[in-house]
């Protein structure tokens, strides 16, 4: 044996897995097909959300959470209707379990720190049963990805230096081999030497070939964002087309390959038709990877129209229900959207995603974060002085004109977009009134969170105070994957919904963060990060028992 584990994906659940393998003293190597900088995936440019429940962050701020309401959320937004949902909907309950119990402390003791103010992700507006959080339990990693993934690169360092580590960059694995009837082995392609920046698209050229054995394999390779082929594949049914064009919230290298390579070994695929893709992208005029996009985080103010500026029905409003609002869009067959506000709500309501777009967070400024309640633009100014997705204009009739140029469609129609607009801002001629939104607004200024730093004050967006006006246009980002290889809730992947595929195991998103779609149809946000360490440390605990 060339180990005792082999982990197959340096991404976050790959390395929680390793670093959970050498803690118990077993030897493992972990391989990637990237070169070494890009250590850590996908976890490393993200905003370092996590879901946690009944935080002290929460009870300090007034928030009444528990794990009885998190479930309820949580069931009420999975929605779990299928015979294959049964291991998908064990690691759902125990999930809600480790994120209201030991998930913080556990996380805290390895340095994790938070943004003290738990953000508002994915409203619902729905019933008290239906998708959303009930209340805002999106964690902010102070210092974002980088900071999460820090803890377990250092715990792996450790390792390597005394001798239980092993870092294999630039090799593919092609193929699980087995001896006597039990997977045992990987083999595959070594790629040749790249020092392309951090998730760049890196050489595919191969330059030779390896075999390695271990008594347990553990498969953290990822989702599918990153091939749009697999998408389009995958794209389900009931959701219209997927859009000719969209952009890429993953690098390149998030390809699904090792979905294939364990499928045909004889694991099982389930829920593909299951993903999370993202209908709030932009283009990102700096670009690392190919057809990079920035999603925007938009609190509830602007009007969310569609290619041809009508109003989105309630309740997809910004930050509610990405995936309705998502399935609004590609079942007209359209491939963007338009979100309409003007200067002042831009300047307090727009994030952007991914640690690099965050430097206030990323670099742990206070400072810089406080501005951000005066509504400083740093970020955002950058994409509306270079990107190609936004445009000013004094009056409506300029905004349209620009918008239909910018498309070069002529798809927006003056009369719908006025009569949209005028029609919202009447009804803040009185402190109540009928639009579902304007009242949304008002119902997240009561949280103190959104108050100060995330949420204006109700207006007009014709009130010229607050202009000019803006509208940006948003594509589809493509993101995660929710369904995948099926497990137990020992991450050991499963042939048939019971017996396992030897002594493979599968963690993060290439096992849908768990069972095969923890997430059933819908995510609360929050859980994607800690999906990966949750069922990463499952993997590495439970791969580290089986070595004798």
């Amino acid at each position: 044996m060339d180990a005792d584990v082999i982990v197959v994906g340096g991404g976050l659940a790959g390395l929680v897995a390793a670093a959970e393998v050498a803690d118990a003293g077993k030897k493992v190597i972990l391989l990637d097909q990237e070169p070494e900088q890009s250590l850590g995936g996908q976890a490393f440019w993200s905003f370092g959300g996590l879901m946690l429940v009944d935080s002290p962050e929460q009870r300090r701020l007034g928030i009444k959470d528990s794990r009885d309401l998190a479930w309820q959320d949580w069931q009420g937004s999975a929605a779990f209707d299928r015979e294959e949902d049964h291991w998908p909907r064990k690691w759902a309950e125990a999930y809600v379990d480790f994120a209201s119990g030991e998930k913080r402390a556990w996380l805290h003791a390895q340095g994790v720190r938070w943004f003290p103010v738990p953000g508002w992700a994915e409203r619902g507006g729905y019933t008290a049963t239906g998708h959303g959080n009930s209340v805002p339990r999106f964690h902010i990693t102070w210092g974002t990805g980088p900071a999460l993934v820090e803890p377990f690169v250092r715990r792996l360092r450790e390792a390597e230096k005394k001798g239980l580590v092993r870092f294999c960059f630039r090799h593919r694995v092609t193929k699980l081999t087995a001896s006597g009837g039990m997977e045992d082995g990987v083999e595959g392609e070594i790629l040749e030497p790249s020092n392309v920046e951090r998730a760049a698209k890196s050489s595919r050229k191969v330059v030779g070939d390896f075999k390695l054995k271990a008594q347990a394999i553990i498969v953290t390779s990822g989702g599918i964002g990153g091939n749009h082929d697999l998408v389009r594949k995958n794209w389900p049914a009931n959701m219209g087309r997927a859009p000719a064009q969209m952009l890429s919230g993953v690098p390149d290298h998030v390809d699904g390959l090792m979905q294939g390579v364990v499928e045909r070994a004889g694991g099982r695929l389930i829920n593909a038709d299951r993903m999370w893709h993202y209908p709030e992208g932009i283009d990102n005029y700096a670009p690392i990877w190919s057809r990079h996009g920035i999603r925007i985080l938009s609190g509830p103010t602007p009007l969310w129209l569609d290619a041809r500026g009508k109003r989105f029905p309630v309740p997809l409003f910004p930050g509610f229900d990405g995936l309705g609002a998502l399935e609004h869009i590609t079942k007209h067959g359209d491939d963007h959207s338009w979100f309409l506000l003007n200067k002042r709500v831009i300047g307090k309501e727009f994030a952007l995603s991914g640690q690099e777009q965050n430097p206030d967070l990323t670099g742990k400024s206070i400072r810089g974060v406080l501005k951000r309640g005066r509504g400083t633009l740093t970020p955002v100014q950058k994409f509306i002085n270079a990107g190609k997705d936004f445009v000013t204009a004094d009056t409506l009739p300029e905004l349209v004109s620009k918008m239909n140029s910018l498309t070069q469609k002529n798809l927006v129609s003056l009369e719908t977009v006025t009569r949209e607009v005028t029609a919202r801002d009447r009804d803040l001629d009185n402190k109540y009134g009928k639009d579902l939104q304007i009242a949304a607004i008002r119902s997240a200024r009561g949280y103190i969170g959104d108050r100060l730093i995330r949420t204006v004050k109700p207006h007009k967006l014709l009130d010229p105070a607050a202009g000019p006006l803006i509208a940006v246009r948003l594509w589809v980002l493509t993101r995660k994957t929710l369904g995948g290889l099926e497990t137990d809730l020992s991450s050991r992947v499963l042939k048939d919904g019971k017996t396992p595929l030897g002594n493979v195991f599968a963690a993060g998103e290439v096992a849908g963060f768990g069972g095969g779609g923890v997430h059933g149809y819908r995510a609360l946000e929050g859980t994607f990060l800690g999906g990966c360490i949750f069922s990463g440390r499952i993997a590495g605990r439970e791969a580290a028992k089986l070595v004798k």
